[in-house]
């Protein structure tokens, strides 16, 4: 049935001022899509005036949020330009998400080759948002109890999501996903934000770590392997009722097939949030006895699985170091440089642990203009 009354897309796009349309032939093709959905699918007739924005993340995603003509029921909206964002990966991950007992987003509606789709709504309240934290961007959270229960409810839904792993289902994080990942701190970070050549003897440096750390990544744990979210964090994870019920998870794209150490170390190295170290430590070993438990292929050795997790973690930090270089040289998206002083941290805490990581703390002192102080721990 065609929504009743449906102004022309220039007032509507007028009217919905939180929303721009850089492209007129696309917000017009939007409101078509949107004015037949329920004519066309077996959706809710909906609001188009109560259509407003409900996030934007890293990529050129958008999301909507829009109410049904009645009864009180929302829906989610993803905008992906088709020349910049592939959908089918979130489409095919949506449903082995589905499959492992998660609560993920049920796709409703999807218009591929506009890159438009209706989606159930997890709520707005993500689980950052619900934990008791500090309000200084680079201060150290010290969560309570309830926290507590939303990490534990966080693992939950990890165990679950790895127990459906699958060899052959999803890419494989292998060598070469794992050496464009890591590249991107010397191309962006070091040389792109920080305006550094390095020299001969600094690169040799780098390229020694990097294939510690790789080697370390891809060969511990006997080469583990599980279905890996690669965003697996509180900014990514939906309180949808109670704050000890099931978590919803958002974000999930980028899954691949790889070491099962990446999505704890997500967890709980997070990107935007900084946590007391006994607080990782606990959480960490609880997931680790769940998921020993359950036949997961953690070991049986915490401290070696420990030793894996922040290595992975390593990986990630300086990913991440570059990403985020990245979106603010080449996206125009300066906020999450605010962010790369917790990374540096991260990356020096590992470092100074272990012995082999020494030079590439000294490296990344040279780098950041500081003074390097080094008692490894093993």
């Amino acid at each position: 049935m065609y929504l009743p009354a449906l102004p022309d897309w220039k007032t509507m796009t007028a009217s919905l001022n939180d929303i721009a349309w850089p492209d007129p032939a696309r917000s017009q093709a939007f409101f078509t899509w949107l004015s037949g959905l329920s004519s066309r699918h077996e959706v809710p007739q909906l609001n188009a005036a109560s259509l407003r924005l409900a996030s934007a993340d890293a990529s050129f995603r958008r999301y909507f949020r829009v109410d049904a003509a009645s009864g009180g029921e929302t829906f989610i909206i993803m905008d992906a330009p088709p020349d910049k964002e592939d959908c089918k990966p979130f489409v095919k991950v949506a449903e082995l998400m589905a499959g492992a007992g998660l609560q993920a987003p049920r796709i409703l509606a999807w218009d591929e080759a506009n890159g438009f789709m209706l989606l159930s709504d997890l709520g707005s309240r993500t689980m950052m948002e619900v934990m008791a934290l500090p309000s200084a961007v680079d201060a150290v959270a010290r969560p309570v109890a309830a926290d507590h229960e939303l990490y534990l409810a966080a693992t939950d839904a990890l165990v679950k999501w790895q127990l459906a792993s699958k060899p052959g289902v999803l890419p494989p994080y292998d060598d070469a996903l794992l050496s464009r990942e890591i590249h991107l701190f010397p191309e962006w970070y070091i040389a792109k934000h920080r305006g550094i050549t390095l020299k001969p003897e600094q690169q040799a440096t780098l390229d020694s770590a990097f294939a510690l750390i790789k080697t370390s990544n891809l060969d511990s744990l006997d080469n583990a392997r599980v279905y890996v979210h690669r965003d697996f964090m509180p900014r990514n994870l939906m309180v949808t009722g109670q704050a000890e019920g099931p978590l919803g998870v958002l974000d999930f794209q980028d899954a691949v097939y790889g070491p099962i150490t990446y999505d704890i170390a997500s967890l709980m190295r997070d990107a935007f949030l900084t946590l007391e170290e006994d607080f990782v430590l606990d959480i960490t070993i609880r997931y680790w006895q769940k998921a020993r438990k359950a036949g997961l292929p953690v070991g049986d050795d915490f401290g070696e699985f420990y030793r894996a997790v922040e290595w992975m973690g390593l990986q990630r930090h300086l990913k991440i170091l570059g990403i985020f270089a990245r979106l603010t040289l080449r996206d125009g998206k300066p906020r999450y440089l605010a962010d790369t002083p917790r990374f540096i941290r991260y990356v020096r805490a590992t470092c100074a642990r272990y012995r082999q990581l020494g030079p590439l703390m000294v490296l990344l002192d040279e780098i950041e203009g500081n003074e390097t102080r080094i008692g490894y721990t093993f």
